[in-house]
This record gives structure tokens, C-alpha cells and sequence, in this order.
């Protein structure tokens, strides 16, 4: 059937536009030193489509990005699709001839990838039949241990923005079926498989991450969970609905996770349970990190009961989930 001349796909964009225009002074995004409103993160979209737009890329077209987690992947989950284009995610643990098959097999257009990853990359370009147009992500960070490795597009994401128009009309998928995101399984046998994702899906999985864990306005949400695994199983567009602020952690580690809790006043976090031990060894010798109790799902495997126990006497409240790839990350929750 004809969509109607008022058509309006249901997109995960909306969101981000919705809280930018109601609450624009309202902290967004946490990473390092740097803060940014609701106001200008949804500016600083508007201009990674803009320029993305002025550097060729069009509807259909697909933009990997191979980053920790911070401001640019984060900002890339929103401006790419404002594009018009597909967002390819990649895990930043993969060797260089996966990367290579994953830039290959995704005809990916452009590559937003940071320094850390430049000796990946140059030699998964050298295998690929894509030839991505490369720009950097050299984002100064307050973390000393950060790797510095070179510089592989010649322009840094920050001076990449600025070819853009924080004022950029963003392309509205035509149906909301289209593709938002394209994700890679890893670890299974054989070759990484595609799995795509539609504007739709993501917009109801972001809602029901909500729904689901029952989080309220306003949540403070730490990035432990990685950014590239099934869009942060769609994290980045849930918090624009309840107008959550990221904290983004670019190294995931006893010390960085207690540190940010107490600092910024984490109320929630996602994890596989290795992320629960790293809590508890910080908790044996820095103690409670926080007052309140901090909200955790973690996914696979179900924690052992002692775990659970020693999470909730260091004020964690452990949910439980189970998803993968295929089903936008969560996909079950143990109620």
C-alpha cells in the first residue's frame, strides 16, 4: 500500500530531534572533559550528515566506523542515518583481514576509525576490494593509556564536522523499513554474517529497552557495553526518548567504571558479567561507589547466585537479559 502524502516513518532520529527541541540544555553526552547539551549534539549530527552528504555519501550508501566508545561512534548512530546512509559498527577486537571482509562484504563508502585501530586498518585496507575514503577520529582524551598510532585519512573527525551545517535539513528514511544499520556476528564459524537492521526495529527496541527495565526521565547511563555490539543493543537511541545522558568510558576497567559511577552519578549500565567482576574488584579496595542503587543488566550466561549476591551488598541491581545480534540485542528478559 501507497504511504499516505503525511507519512511519517517511525525513526530513532525523531527521538534526538524531540529532546533537543525539549530539553536542549539538558547534558547529553559525557566523554573525558568534554559535555555537550542535547541542543548541541543534535547540531553536531546535523553537521556529520551534513558533511558526509558533501563528501558523496547518499541513501543506501554505507559509513563503518571503528571506535571505542565516545562522542564520535555515539554522534555516527544518529548523523549517519540523518544522511540517509546505513551505519556498520565494527568490533574493535576483530584482526585486519575480518575487518577487511567486513569493509568488503558491506561496500562500505566511508570509515570513521580512531588512531588506536590505525594499524588495523591500513593493513585491512590493503585487503579489501572496498576502498572506503578513511577519516580519522583524533579526539583528545583525558585518558593517558590511550594508544597514539597515526593518522590514516589526513583530517580528524572534529575538522571533518566542520564541512558541515549544523543546520542541515536531515533525510527522513522514505519507509520506515529501510535500513538504519548493518551489523557483523563474530566468533562463529565461517565468515562474519550480515544482519540489518531497519528504522522501525530500532525505534521499537530503543522503546522497549525502556519499557523493559522500567528505567525512569533523566537516567545517567555509563557505557560499559560496547557501542559496536548490536548498536549498544540500541542504547544510543533509547536515551534520547527519556532524555538520558551519556557517559561515555573509553577504557573499561575497575578503577575508569568506579570513577565514573561516583563522579557523574551513574543510575544505569549494561555488561556481560566480566563487567560485574570489574565492579566487585574495585568495590574490595575503593569501596561503594555510590549512595543509590545503580541499575545493571547484564546479558548471557546467568550470573552465579554468589555474584549476584555480592553485587547487591555493593548496591548493584542485577537484570538479567538475553539477546544477540540478530534481535537488536536484547531480546528476553529474566523478570
Amino acid at each position: 500500500m501507497k504511504n499516505p502524502a503525511n507519512y511519517q516513518p517511525l525513526t530513532p532520529i525523531h527521538f534526538l530531534q524531540r529532546a533537543a527541541a525539549v530539553y536542549p540544555e539538558h547534558t547529553a553526552v559525557i566523554d573525558g572533559d568534554r559535555r555537550y547539551s542535547y541542543a548541541e549534539l543534535y547540531r553536531r549530527c546535523r553537521r556529520l550528515a551534513s558533511a558526509l552528504r558533501g563528501r558523496g555519501v547518499g541513501r543506501g550508501d554505507t559509513v563503518s566506523i571503528l571506535a571505542p566508545n565516545g562522542v564520535a561512534i555515539l554522534e555516527a548512530h544518529y548523523g549517519v542515518p540523518m544522511a540517509g546512509a546505513v551505519l556498520n559498527t565494527i568490533n574493535t577486537r576483530l584482526d585486519a583481514e575480518t575487518v577487511a571482509f567486513i569493509l568488503g562484504h558491506a561496500e562500505s563508502k566511508m570509515l570513521l576509525t580512531d588512531r588506536e585501530q590505525s594499524d588495523t586498518v591500513r593493513k585491512a585496507l590493503a585487503m579489501t576490494s572496498s576502498k572506503p575514503v578513511v577519516m580519522d577520529i583524533d579526539i583528545d582524551t583525558d585518558d593517558p593509556a590511550a594508544a597514539r598510532g597515526e593518522l590514516l585519512g589526513g583530517k580528524d573527525y572534529e575538522t571533518f564536522l566542520k564541512e558541515g551545517d549544523p543546520g542541515f535539513d536531515w533525510l527522513w528514511p522514505e519507509d520506515e523499513w529501510d535500513a538504519i544499520s548493518l551489523n557483523y556476528t563474530s566468533g562463529t564459524t565461517g565468515k562474519p554474517k550480515g544482519v540489518v537492521y531497519h528504522h522501525r526495529g530500532a525505534a521499537l527496541l530503543a522503546l522497549g529497552n525502556l519499557l523493559s527495565w522500567h528505567i525512569p526521565a533523566h537516567p545517567v547511563y555509563l557505557w560499559t557495553l560496547p557501542m559496536f555490539h548490536a548498536n549498544g543493543w540500541c542504547f544510543p537511541w533509547s536515551l534520547s526518548i527519556n532524555v538520558g545522558t551519556h557517559v561515555c568510558l573509553r577504557r573499561v576497567d575497575p578503577g575508569s567504571i568506579h570513577e565514573a559511577i561516583r563522579r557523574h552519578g551513574v543510575t544505569h549500565l549494561c555488561g556481560a558479567p566480566i563487567i560485574m567482576q570489574f565492579i566487585l574488584d574495585a568495590v574490595e579496595t575503593l569501596g561503594r561507589p555510590s549512595e543509590r542503587v545503580v541499575e545493571m543488566a547484564t546479558a548471557a550466561a546467568p550470573p552465579p547466585a554468589a555474584t549476584l549476591g555480592a553485587m547487591e551488598e555493593a548496591g548493584f541491581h542485577v537484570t538479567h537479559l538475553y539477546g544477540l545480534t540478530e534481535t537488536y540485542g536484547p531480546a528476553v528478559v529474566n523478570a
